[in-house]
């Protein structure tokens, strides 16, 4: 790559600045992307759980949403960078190594699973409980108005969570370059911080900035098209 930037008239350094921004934004696109979908998949589960097992709800169990939400809310009040160290093992049992940034997808998604299992549930809780009553006495199954009636009804409110999921993932990949996550955040502290290259520093950070911006405006695009309200 660096050659052929060269090629387009670019100075050797110039052509290195560019190859590295680009090898770390698509790193850290791969990071947010793989730890986005796992999270997804956990979490809107977790969500829809601590939701009817809750008081008024189908499965309503006093202990078990207790305990539940107590591990969900212990793991949410763990900082990142916290965590990130902290289950250093983990992430060498599960991948084989604790740096790069597969090895920052562990941390990232255990981080975000609790925290978007929270924004689940509150999402569906904006569904009208009334609506749950109708169908519970139409006859409706459990799993019925959970996927017929509450992730339908709550889906404009769970995109903007999952919108708000990506943008927190995103800052997080970038705190993950601390112990060598790689992506933009190591950049700017490899090249940014330690070395002084204050160009360096401002390009991540604006390349993180329209990350976030282009994640937000293609959110509200989704929200609206999905909400018939």
């Amino acid at each position: 790559m660096n050659s052929f930037l060269m090629e387009l008239g670019l100075s050797s350094y110039t052509a290195k600045v560019t190859e590295l921004l680009v090898v770390g934004s698509f790193e850290t696109m791969y990071m947010v992307l793989i730890a986005t979908l796992v999270s997804i998949f956990f979490g809107v589960p977790l969500g829809v759980i601590l939701l009817v097992t809750s008081k008024g709800y189908f499965w309503y169990n006093k202990t078990f949403y207790q305990v539940l939400g107590t591990i969900v809310n212990a793991l949410r009040s763990i900082p990142f960078i916290i965590l990130m160290v902290a289950i250093i093992p983990l992430t060498k049992l599960l991948v084989g190594t604790s740096i790069g940034t597969t090895a920052a997808i562990v941390p990232l998604t255990i981080s975000t699973i609790p925290f978007l299992g929270r924004l689940v549930e509150t999402s569906l809780r904006t569904v009208p409980y009334g609506l749950v009553e109708a169908a519970h006495s139409m006859g409706a199954s459990p799993r019925h108005i959970i996927f017929k009636v509450l992730l339908p009804e709550a889906l404009p409110e769970l995109i903007q969570n999952f919108t708000l999921t990506v943008i927190v993932i995103i800052g997080c990949s970038a705190m993950a370059g601390t112990i060598g996550g790689g992506g933009l955040g190591d950049i700017a502290i490899r090249y940014g911080y330690q070395r002084f290259q204050v160009s360096i520093m401002v390009a991540t950070v604006i390349i993180l900035v329209l990350m976030v911006q282009l994640t937000q405006v293609f959110g509200d695009y989704l929200t609206k098209k999905v909400d018939h309200r």
